[in-house]
């Protein structure tokens, strides 16, 4: 993913910096606890299509930094 476009990016529920997790490929919000997936290189945005991600996934995303 372009970095200039992950720097402007934000999550759609809270505005806050959403994080690019390699994995999956999916661009995370740490603080909603949402993964928005990349489809084609594309960022899927929609909150509805966005995926809720478990306590346990947070922490583990917080902690690769």
């Amino acid at each position: 993913m372009d970095k200039q476009l992950l720097a402007i990016l934000v999550c759609p529920a809270c505005k806050g910096k959403l994080l690019l997790d390699s994995d999956k490929p999916a661009l995370v919000c740490l603080v909603e606890g949402l993964s928005f997936p990349i489809c084609d290189e594309i960022p899927v945005m929609l909150i509805d299509e966005a995926t809720r991600l478990s306590l346990d996934e947070v922490e583990a995303l917080k902690a690769r930094g």
